[in-house]
């Protein structure tokens, strides 16, 4: 399993957006540097809350500043764009990035994006599945002539060929959107509700339904490419987290129960942290904790292969960092295959009986024993 993160963003309304975009940036770099292998960024244009309109542009820039850590458009908003200029932008981003790039698709969340411009918001789902799948044919390299109530393209094609097979993910929550396209596209699940009361328990129905619609269009889903997102934020202990986030959960997941189905709003945020560790919508915690809860969710969906941390400004940012790091260190090694050879290595030298202390001492008086009587053989 690899582990990344997933970026509305969302932001306090207190913290300056310039400041926030490139604390975004920071975070990438970091996360880059510490070895994982994905972060995702998301589309909004209202709330002042999530505050990166274009993720292409976003992800244009932490292309030039990190080296192998794969960059996840999640997601572009299909319903508020014609599919051909997602699909031109989308190759841009493939050559800008050498290849790392990856095509997230959903409806659009927040209710005052469609109304701004004009559309009806009960359309998105609908409109995200036409849209998708002109984008599949264009990267396929199709010419596509077609006409709805929304959009009209004629001879379409792209003049600049992708740079490489470009991944694609389609987001799920509760409604079968998600995982019937993934299976007729063979494209990947972004679970964004994985760690949701009601969405944990639709994961294996959802892969069930991935792998049904596969088979009846000819194509192959793989586990690897399913991504489970969740809630974390890890420090050495659990009141550390806690205290952490005093610093902005209560007020942007507050501000999230007004968008997202399943959030309530919380008094405090004790109570919060209280109720979204026991429900497990989320960990403030520890690295033991998180690991829990990644075997937790192992075990709802009966395996998938990506874990993004859902990350916003819920603590100070040396404290999300520091989170980061610990996810690496302690957790993600658990997980990731890389743990099992180096216990092997350490439980054969610990139970052995200081075999190696023993075998070493002896070598040692050996020498000694031997330098001795070379020194006495020439005198």
């Amino acid at each position: 399993m690899e582990f990344g993160a997933f970026l509305a963003p969302w932001h306090k309304i207190e913290t300056d957006a310039n400041t926030a975009i490139h604390q975004d940036l920071q975070l990438v770099e970091h996360m880059d540097r510490l070895g994982f292998a994905e972060f995702w960024i998301g589309e909004h244009h209202s709330g002042g809350v999530e505050i990166v309109a274009s993720p292409e542009m976003f992800l244009a820039a932490a292309a030039q500043r990190t080296a192998r850590i794969k960059l996840g458009l999640g997601v572009v908003s299909l319903p508020y764009h014609n599919p051909f200029m997602v699909a031109d932008r989308l190759v841009l981003l493939d050559h800008l990035s050498r290849g790392r790039a990856i095509f997230g698709a959903g409806p659009g969340q927040l209710a005052d994006d469609a109304h701004m411009i004009g559309i009806d918001p009960v359309e998105n789902r609908r409109k995200m599945e036409e849209a998708f799948d002109v984008i599949h044919r264009l990267l396929a390299g199709e010419t596509v002539t077609e006409e709805t109530d929304w959009y009209t393209l004629k001879n379409a094609y792209l003049h600049v060929a992708p740079y490489s097979d470009i991944q694609k993910a389609v987001t799920a929550t509760v409604s079968p959107t998600g995982p019937k396209l993934a299976g007729k596209y063979g494209a990947g699940i972004l679970s964004l509700a994985a760690t949701n009361p009601v969405g944990v328990e639709l994961l294996a129905r959802h892969w069930d339904l991935a792998e049904q619609l596969a088979r009846e269009n000819g194509q192959n889903v793989s586990r690897d490419q399913w991504r489970l997102t969740g809630l974390m934020h890890v420090a050495e202990t659990e009141q550390q987290a806690r205290d952490d986030c005093r610093h902005g959960l209560l007020d942007l997941m507050n501000y999230l129960s007004h968008v997202t189905p399943g959030f309530e709003p919380a008094p405090d945020v004790d109570t919060l942290i209280d109720a979204v560790n026991e429900s497990g919508l989320a960990v403030i915690g520890t690295p033991d904790m998180a690991i829990a809860q990644v075997e937790r969710l192992q075990e709802k969906s009966g395996g998938f292969g990506k874990f993004l941390v859902l990350h916003g400004e819920w603590a100070p940012k040396p404290a999300a960092l520091r989170s980061f790091e610990l996810i690496a260190e302690r957790v993600a090694p658990a997980f990731n295959g890389s743990r099992g050879p180096r216990q092997r290595g350490f439980d054969q030298v610990v139970n052995s009986n200081r075999a190696g202390a023993v075998a070493t001492a002896a070598g040692q008086e050996e020498a000694r024993r031997r330098f001795e009587s070379e020194r006495s053989a020439t005198v």
